[in-house]
């Protein structure tokens, strides 16, 4: 049936030493560089929510860099949850966590509510009871997995990709319109230029150094922008060189069933995200998401997520623009992330540190990122390419789901005057994409259409051979030269093996199953 699909966490052996790239380890220098990488592309992402949250608080200097340190030192053990695993927490895939954005605006809304003084406790309070609800739900949540077809999975990771690229372009020509420098000739010139300078390394660069073009690429262009005083060491100079965040240290937790209610509806929205970019991830690794491989995965950002409210940080989830950096430079080992994992404790240990990362400017690492969320569109569009989008049923859920999710995306402002819960949904492109997706295949792609589909073809076919014509995605099977052989030589004795017609090939039925 078209309606549901089997994954099997399987992939290619590497010849060389028996492991799947995925379980390769590399030496320490290498480990190193990668990892380094990967936190180039995702520490912006990590910092910021924190930064927009501590700022409507009023929170001091201090206590902001205390924020920012937790936030860096929980999306570190989260990604050491994910990529290496304990018990059965963790895809053991090459998945980095950090905190959501997803969950800025319920906390602001926290912060408005509630008042600066008692909202950071509160927020902590939601973000620990909604990681428990989301360690306890991901087993049921992971069973949404036999709903996603090519047709629906191709969609979901495309629309990933498609989702960041106002992240890139904000990067790039600045948040504030009213600003002086908005869109500046220099800031757009940076960007540009960092862009393709990505392409040209990735083009032109061998071995290790093709690996790591992306950081090449972010170094020089820091170091141009740097005479052109479009980099900002406000941070490095106030940062200091060492903190180590104890538990509720910044807030004790306290409890609020709206607020909880609110950032529970956040963590699904987060899970359905996280879903999308593990079954991402694993067609870009070769090793396909299975419902065992989800439910670890979503049990990690759930355990991420009520440690980070221990120790001051907030809710965990996929950052997207990683699954596009593996898809950029075909660095499969989870171990790589795993040592990003380990980076991201350092420099929520040692604040001075994770301030280096911060002089990157922002319209370099905007430009960068444009070719990493291309990469995670191009992997969705790829996947598509298996869903026989000339069938219109599966053209119909492609067009639909993308139609609705691109709507958060180009238009932010769309669901304005939905209530305030309604919108953490509806705001984000990933979950109603995903949502949409996964309606329209139950309405189109189900048993009893697709036989309604065949007969107006003319197709005089049983249930039986309707579900071997078509298959998950709803692809037409074709015998291919080695069943036609194997049923040549089956039929030497009976007579010469007819020549199959176009569209039903039941006389192959038993050699092709």
């Amino acid at each position: 049936m078209a309606l549901f699909t089997k994954r099997h966490n399987r992939g290619t052996r590497n010849g060389r030493s028996g492991a799947h790239p995925v379980d390769q380890m590399m030496p320490p220098g290498k480990l190193t560089a990668y990892g380094v990488q990967h936190i180039a592309a995702m520490y912006a992402g990590v910092a910021a929510p924190p930064l927009i949250v501590g700022q409507a608080i009023g929170l001091t200097p201090i206590k902001m860099t205390l924020l920012i340190g937790a936030s860096l030192l929980t999306a570190g053990i989260a990604t050491l949850l994910q990529s290496i695993g304990v018990w059965r927490i963790g895809a053991r895939l090459p998945f980095v966590n950090g905190v959501t954005f997803a969950s800025v605006a319920p906390m602001l809304a926290i912060v408005s509510q509630h008042g600066q003084d008692t909202s950071l406790s509160i927020i902590y309070g939601s973000v620990l009871i909604a990681g428990i609800f989301a360690f306890l739900a991901a087993r049921y949540f992971s069973q949404l997995i036999r709903f996603f077809p090519p047709v629906v999975t191709g969609t979901a990771i495309t629309l990933i990709g498609l989702s960041l690229f106002p992240v890139a372009s904000g990067w790039i020509a600045g948040q504030d319109p009213e600003a002086a420098d908005y869109a500046s000739p220099l800031r757009i010139a940076l960007g540009a230029g960092t862009f393709v300078l990505v392409l040209l390394l990735n083009r032109f660069l061998k071995g290790f150094l093709n690996r790591i073009a992306l950081l090449i690429a972010l170094v020089l262009g820091t170091l141009v922008a740097w005479p052109l005083g479009a980099v900002d060491t406000g941070t490095f100079s106030q940062a200091p060189v060492f903190n180590f965040p104890t538990p509720f240290e910044l807030g004790a937790p306290a409890f609020n069933i709206t607020a909880i209610i609110s950032i529970c509806i956040v963590m699904l929205v987060a899970m359905m995200e996280s879903t999308a970019d593990m079954i991402a991830l694993g067609e870009i690794v070769e090793r396909p998401a299975d419902e065992r491989t989800i439910a670890d995965g979503l049990r990690a950002d759930g355990a991420g997520s009520a440690l980070s409210a221990v120790f001051g940080g907030f809710t965990c989830s996929a950052f997207a623009q990683n699954v596009g950096l593996v898809a950029l430079t075909r660095v499969k080992s989870r171990y790589v992330v795993a040592a990003a994992g380990g980076v991201l404790i350092v420099l929520g240990l040692f604040p001075v540190l994770g301030a280096v990362v911060s002089l990157v400017p922002k319209p370099v690492l905007g430009g960068a990122s444009l070719v990493l969320f291309g990469s995670v569109a191009s992997s969705g569009i790829r996947t598509l390419g298996r869903a026989q989008l000339g069938d219109p049923f599966n053209a119909l859920v492609v067009a639909g789901a993308l139609g609705v999710g691109m709507i958060p995306i180009i238009a932010p402002e769309f669901y304005e005057h939905f209530p305030a819960a309604a919108r953490t949904v509806l705001d984000s492109g990933i979950s109603t994409g995903c949502i949409v997706a996964l309606a329209l295949n139950l309405l189109f792609n189900s048993g009893a259409r697709r036989k309604a589909q065949l007969a107006e073809l003319g197709e005089d076919v049983d249930e039986k051979s309707a579900e071997e014509v078509t298959m998950d995605s709803g692809e037409h099977v074709r015998p291919n030269a080695a069943d036609l052989d194997e049923v040549g030589a089956a039929g030497q004795e009976a007579g010469p093996v007819p020549a199959p017609r176009p569209m039903q090939s039941t006389h192959t039925t038993e050699s092709t199953q």
